[in-house]
Order: structure tokens, then sequence, then C-alpha cells
């Protein structure tokens, strides 16, 4: 039987990727060398865990509801999904675990980072997955349980850092084609260069 144990070393931006991705440094020991590891990673924001300043209350109600609620409302949120496969190793091992960054303002995870100005967002990192490893000649394997967990502060700013330098200055909203395409209209009939000259004209 192998039992491993996970920790988050740090957590940085990708430099060079085709969508906004964090890299954290995973680590994960074992008392039984191991062959590789096929590794399904589940990563929550456990909000209960910050406090919130008056403008990040305003921000989240859309999320929480109105903050006399929050002792109620305020929950984890799942971030995102990804799978990993950890190389042999003997003892312990780092490895990169990289998780690409929506800013699809509909999405819970992105609407709540966005709302965030400083201080770390608390994250919950779980693993399942398989194990693969030796007895004696034999190649064995066992499986992981959602109880393997580990925990990590993302400093907000290294979010903030990440998204800025794709999209610069700007957000994405997602719209209906039905909405997208009166919104074209318009701006194409009033001879509008760009997105926001459409919405400043509609008074928005």
């Amino acid at each position: 039987m192998v039992d491993l144990a996970f920790s988050v070393d740090g957590a940085a931006r990708v430099e060079h990727a085709a969508v906004p991705t964090l890299r954290f440094a995973l680590r994960v020991a074992s008392e039984t060398p191991v062959r590789s590891v096929l590794l399904d990673v589940q990563v929550q924001i456990a909000a209960r865990r910050r406090g919130y300043d008056a403008a990040a209350h305003d921000r989240l109600s859309e999320l929480f509801g109105p903050v006399a609620d929050w002792g109620t409302t305020l929950r984890t949120l799942l971030w995102t999904r990804t799978t990993l496969v950890v190389p042999a190793f003997t003892s312990e091992t780092v490895v990169n675990l990289d998780v690409p960054c929506s800013y699809d303002l509909e999405v819970a995870g992105s609407r709540y980072l966005d709302a965030l100005t400083d201080g770390v967002v608390p994250l919950e990192f779980l693993f399942s997955g398989s194990v693969f490893y030796m007895a004696g000649e034999a190649l064995q394997t066992t499986r992981l349980s959602w109880e393997s967990e580990a925990g990590f502060d993302l400093p907000v700013s290294v979010w903030k850092e990440t998204m800025e330098r794709y999209f610069r200055g700007t957000a994405w909203v997602r719209l209906s084609k039905e909405s997208f395409d009166r919104l074209s209209a318009y701006k194409s009939r009033n001879a509008l260069a760009t997105w926001d000259d459409a919405l400043e004209a509609l008074g928005l």
C-alpha cells in the first residue's frame, strides 16, 4: 500500500502560454518508491477562510447575496479540475501543476477572484487518481481517495498580474449570440470604432 503526502510550495505566472496560466509547485512525498501517478486534481476556493472589506462585499453580492446572509451563503467554490502525470520518484518530488485561468466573469471562481484587491485566496487542493509502484517484481496499482488534500494561500496579486498580462486594462463578458448581433449592428449603424464606443453611446 502506498500513502502519498501533498503540499504546495508556491505559485507563479507562466510567462509563455496560449492562455493565462498559473503554475503551482506541487510536492509529492511517499515512503514507498513510486513508478508514476495519474493524478486527478480539484482546486477549490475556501471563501470562508478570509475576511472581506466593504468593496468586496459589494462585488461579491451576486455570488453570496447580502452580507447579512453570509453566515449561511458564503461557501466553498469550485475553481477548476485538471489531471497530471507524476513521473517516477523515490521519497519525494516536485512537479508543475498548471492551472489555466478563465476571465469569463460568468464563472463563479473568476468572478470571486476578480472581486478581491489584496490579501490571499485560500485554496484547497483535493487529489484522487491511481498510484503505480513495484511490489517485488510485480507492478501494482492503488487508488487515492479524495481525502488526500493540501492547502495553499494564493496571493491575490499573482492572479491579478497573470490576468493583466493577457487582458491589460480589459474584462471579458459572455453575451448571447442574439445580444452580440444587436450590439454589433448598433455599432455598425453608428460607425463606432470600438465596443467601448458602442457601450458609451448606449449610456452604459
